[in-house]
């Protein structure tokens, strides 16, 4: 391992928390089980130091912990990838939804990407289920490759709890979160106690860092947002990733991976990106692009992962056998920045392992 890359991610991370990109960020890389690298810089929020158990929104890097859970209830036979939602759902099928797989629906195909839930759904499993149900499309399910940004997964939360009878936060911390031994580390709905060591997420302004509302407020932290709710350390990321490589406890088999890895969207840019995405059913993978948001242009064409809106990344090398996790404090507003930031980290990450 080049250590080298390691302390130069450092150093580009702390220089852009000394320009007010940022109060604080967090990386962590780990290989074939362990974690090599796990550093914690700069402030949770103005004037509180971070530390080893800060946890970070994590945002969209949630949708891949909830997606796992319905990877779960597939392998267990369950449920299959080609059902439509509403075999599961009843009531779903209204205004044209009847024929949405669970494919298009974790792979952004669904048809309805601004539907919104509003918080007072957030805890109220009848009021969710019936405000699913009334979302509309904007296009035919299929025809077009256009990221949710949190539709789809508050339906992939209702079709957990139709399933099984569980809400997702409990399926997800008792299916995934404890057999990994992240209990501590990973959270989709973040209990009260755990309040105080979350990071606040902040907007970057003309006036600098602005805490963010409704991420920062005691509901939201709660309510585990299965598309863009879940905290972490980025330790525990890099280690779930790990799992999904096949180097920890196993959550689904390895036939499993490689077929919700796989690319469902070809070539065909997301409407939200301008670019093509390679969607899964929850990560993207990096194919054979000349450049791909994320995940490092030198990547394997099989490095899977996911971002954060502006603030995050997460990814695995079934390669390699290298994750690695970025986390910070701060919903970048210049998208391209972001996204060359996270190229450059990427890649180093990726270099390091020589």
């Amino acid at each position: 391992m080049d250590h080298s890359r390691i302390d130069r991610i450092e150093a580009i991370i702390r220089a852009h928390i000394a320009e007010g990109r940022q109060h604080g960020a967090s990386f962590a890389i780990a290989h074939r089980g362990g974690v090599i690298a796990h550093r914690v810089l700069g402030e949770a929020r103005a004037g509180a130091p971070a530390g080893d158990d800060t946890l970070w929104l994590l945002y969209s890097n949630t949708k891949v912990i909830t997606a796992c859970a319905v990877w779960m209830l597939a392998e267990e036979g369950r449920i299959r990838f080609e059902d439509p939602v509403a075999l599961h759902i009843p009531g779903f099928s209204k205004y044209g939804k009847g024929g949405i797989t669970i494919i298009q629906l974790l792979s952004h195909q669904g048809g309805f990407p601004n539907a919104a839930v509003p918080p007072e759904a957030w805890e109220d499993p009848a009021l969710l289920a019936e405000v699913v149900c009334d979302f509309t499309l904007e296009f035919t399910p299929g025809s077009r490759v256009h990221y949710h940004a949190a539709a789809a997964h508050w339906v992939a939360a209702v079709l957990i709890r139709r399933v099984t009878g569980q809400d997702h936060r409990d399926f997800i911390r008792e299916r995934i979160i404890r057999p990994l031994g992240l209990e501590k580390e990973l959270f989709v709905g973040l209990p009260d106690a755990a309040h105080p060591r979350a990071s606040d997420m902040h907007d970057v302004t003309e006036l600098g860092l602005v805490p963010r509302m409704p991420e920062c407020g005691p509901a939201h932290r709660r309510a585990g947002v299965p598309g863009g709710g879940g905290y972490a350390t980025a330790r525990a990321m890099a280690l779930f990733y790990q799992s999904l490589l096949g180097n920890g406890p196993r959550l689904v088999s390895r036939r499993t991976i490689q077929y919700v890895t796989r690319n469902f969207t070809g070539d065909r840019p997301d409407l939200a990106q301008g670019v093509p995405m390679h969607r899964g059913l929850g990560p993207h993978s990096r194919g054979v692009s000349d450049t791909i948001r994320g995940l490092g242009t030198i990547a394997h064409p099989l490095t899977f992962g996911h971002g954060g809106v502006g603030s995050s990344y997460v990814w695995g090398d079934p390669d390699s056998g290298l994750s690695f996790a970025f986390l910070s404090n701060a919903r970048q507003s210049d998208e391209d920045w972001h996204v060359a930031r996270m190229d450059v980290l990427s890649n180093l990450a990726h270099a390091a392992l020589g």
